[in-house]
């Protein structure tokens, strides 16, 4: 389990929590000199319920994730925060959901992947790092998985098989164009086969399918599937982080490193986890909130969650989340342009959306007109 934190001194340097809080106390009290329209004080914040839109169903990753936090944060603030689910268009009914209310700090956006997809599948405008300021907490890695008494043994069994029966072989994901089909697709393209994607709306039910017999594998995350897979109901194949997992009283989950070496400098695979808010929500709502998060994100019962479910700590505030959501979402746009005709429906043309080609991706960054706001 890994445990960072980073903030806009630099994006890829951790910073210490305590030197964080101090630092940003210090700004926060600066910034009072210098207010705008925009960055007026909200007093007595909050001074109504809080709404959590999560853009994904009930019982999967993001929705695990973030309730857990959401419960840390409403236990050292007071805060009165209420939590429901939205899922739909890999987030983008969430999304347009939120843009639709006032930027006023009582909107929230549970995500998951900085909304990676939105812009690229078409579902959204809303650019991630201009229009959010995103909180992250943490990485998933994906897994598939089978029934005990599935044929597949394990990966090499499918890559056999799918290189006999192209595209014959089913596997879940929770959403055309999200992320358990985009791991997959990087995976599947990495060992030369091809693969049926069966879209479910969220990790929970695409677990589910796998355990009904829906589909021949389970896609999903590591943590969606570790329950099972203690229980004896799932059987995991491979999981996208750099080295395999050992599970008391199961054995272990082998990285996909293992059966294809040529792929191990691309892990680990990984959803990550974050909470938005609007950008041009109060300033000093935004500091309340990354303060919280900050908190939350170092308690307990989150700690716990994670070494139970096999997730990692991994927290970014201000620009260091703004660079991430920026390069995640490039990823995502190359790899879905490059394998349209898996992707079943219109994907977006990353030049349309500014997006430089990966590789390019560190020249590129900070854009033109990019400023930080934490």
């Amino acid at each position: 389990m890994t445990d960072k934190i980073e903030k806009n001194t630099s994006p890829t340097t951790p910073i210490r929590r305590r030197t964080f809080l101090a630092g940003a106390a210090a700004t926060a009290a600066t910034a009072q000199l210098l207010i705008s329209p925009r960055d007026a004080k909200a007093a007595g914040f909050p001074e109504q319920t809080i709404n959590v839109v999560i853009m994904y169903a009930a019982g999967g990753g993001t929705d695990v994730m973030l309730r857990v936090l959401v419960d840390e944060m409403k236990k050292n603030t007071g805060w009165d925060i209420n939590v429901i689910n939205k899922p739909g268009a890999v987030g983008g009914v969430a999304t347009n959901f939120l843009l639709n209310k006032p930027s006023d700090g009582y909107w929230w956006l549970g995500a998951a992947n900085y909304n990676k997809f939105v812009r690229v599948m078409g579902h959204a405008t809303s650019k991630p790092w201009v229009d959010w300021q995103y909180f992250q907490g943490g990485n998933s890695l994906g897994s598939w998985s089978v029934k005990p008494d599935s044929p597949f043994k394990t990966f090499d069994d499918v890559v056999k098989a799918a290189k006999a029966n192209p595209g014959k072989i089913s596997i879940s994901t929770s959403g055309t164009g999200g992320l358990w089909q985009e791991l997959a697709l990087i995976v599947a393209n990495q060992a030369g086969i091809e693969l049926k994607y069966v879209p479910y709306k969220g990790g929970k039910p695409a677990t589910l399918a796998g355990l009904q017999g829906e589909v021949d594998i389970a896609g999903g995350g590591v943590h969606e599937h570790i329950d099972f897979i203690r229980a004896g109901q799932l059987r995991n194949l491979q999981q996208t982080g750099t080295k395999d997992i050992e599970v008391a009283g199961y054995g272990v989950l082998p990285s996909v490193g293992n059966f294809l070496p040529h792929v191990k400098p691309l892990l680990p695979l990984s959803g990550i986890y974050n909470l938005a808010l609007r950008r041009d929500t109060p300033i000093d709502i935004l500091k309340a909130v990354e303060k919280a998060w900050i908190d939350a994100c170092d308690g307990e019962n989150f700690k716990q969650v994670v070494k139970s479910k096999h997730f990692e700590i991994d927290v970014r505030t201000g620009e260091a989340a703004d660079r991430r959501a920026a390069q995640v979402e490039t990823v995502t746009a190359w790899t879905f342009w490059e394998n349209q005709d898996k992707i079943g429906q219109k994907v977006v043309n990353p030049e349309e959306l500014g997006l430089p080609k990966p590789a390019d991706f560190d020249k590129w960054w900070p854009p033109e007109g990019y400023k930080p706001i934490l």
